[in-house]
C-alpha cells in the first residue's frame, strides 16, 4: 500500500464531494421550493426541473468521481483511516467553499468543531 496513492485518492473524494456538496445545493437555492413546484405543476415538473438545471448536473457528477474515488481508497487503505479522513476532511472543505461560493455564515463553533475531527484523523493517520 502505498500512502502517496492512498491520499491522493482521498484527495479525491474530499474534492470530488466537496464540489458536488456546493454545486447540488446551489442548484436547489435556484430551484426553489420543491413542494411548492410539485403542488403547482406536479411531480414530473419538479423532476424536469432539477434534470435541466446545469449546477445539478455538475453535482451529480462530482458526487459520482468522489464515489468512484471512495472505492479506490478503500482498496488501497483501511476503512478505519479512509472513512474519518474523507469525511472529516470533506466537512472542512465544504465549509469553505460554501462560505466562498454560496456566502453561508460559517461560525467560529463549526470551523472548532471541524478542526478538532481533523486533528483526529491526523492521531489515526500515524
Amino acid at each position: 500500500m502505498n500512502p502517496l496513492n492512498l491520499w491522493s485518492a482521498i484527495g479525491m473524494i474530499v474534492l470530488a464531494s466537496s464540489a458536488g456538496d456546493v454545486l447540488l445545493s446551489s442548484a436547489m437555492k435556484r430551484i426553489g421550493d420543491l413542494d411548492e413546484l410539485q403542488t403547482r405543476s406536479g411531480i414530473l415538473a419538479v423532476v424536469g426541473k432539477i434534470f435541466r438545471e446545469r449546477h445539478f448536473l455538475m453535482g451529480l457528477g462530482c458526487m459520482a468521481v468522489g464515489f468512484f474515488s471512495l472505492l479506490t481508497a478503500l482498496s488501497r487503505g483501511d476503512a478505519s483511516l479512509v472513512a474519518p479522513a474523507s469525511a472529516s476532511l470533506t466537512f472542512m472543505v465544504s465549509a469553505a467553499l460554501a462560505k466562498i461560493f454560496l456566502k453561508e455564515n460559517v461560525d467560529r463553533r463549526r470551523w472548532m468543531s471541524a478542526l478538532l475531527v481533523c486533528i483526529g484523523v491526523v492521531l489515526l493517520a500515524q
